[in-house]
């Protein structure tokens, strides 16, 4: 196995592009608990090009009744990018200090994490993010509400 270098700037472009739409390649999540993660992933994706098609615990998407919960439960993709050893991409938690565009933030209210945007860029060292549901382009994290927050840092994929 080998080490794919994740590519941010084809990540963040990816969300930049379909932030305030949809692609047509992949089902839209919406009004079934949400697209965040869904679209998330289609961001990392974008930036890797590999999936992990690893029955209940891996990540990919082929159609809404082929897909691994890991592509979009915002807790699912959390255990998937931490702890993968296999195939597809994989981070490790950091801080908000040490953050880069492309890497992923996901939001609590105290008792869950219910939210992931992705970040795509900054302005004055605070960085501003791209999300689905309520969709959002370069908004400042900052103007989220939430009582805690995780920075996933996506290192690479293991092709």
């Amino acid at each position: 196995m080998s080490i794919v270098k994740y590519n941010r700037s084809a990540a963040v472009d990816y969300a930049k592009r379909w932030a305030l739409g949809r692609n047509p390649d992949y089902y839209d999540f919406e009004n079934i608990g949400g697209d965040c993660t869904n679209f998330i992933s289609q961001c990392i994706f974008a930036g890797c090009g590999i999936m992990n098609y690893t029955r209940d615990t891996g990540w990919y998407f082929n159609s809404l009744s082929d897909r691994a919960t890991a592509w979009t439960s915002v807790e699912q993709l959390y255990r998937f990018l931490t702890t993968n050893k296999g195939t597809g991409p994989f981070g490790e938690i950091s801080d908000l200090h040490n953050s880069q565009i492309g890497d992923i933030i996901q939001l609590s209210d105290g008792e869950s994490f219910y939210h992931s945007c992705i970040i795509t860029g900054y302005k004055f060292g605070y960085p501003y993010v791209c999300a689905h549901t309520y969709d959002v382009l370069n908004k400042p994290l900052i103007n989220y509400h939430f009582n805690n927050m995780r920075v996933i840092h996506i290192i690479g994929a293991n092709s």
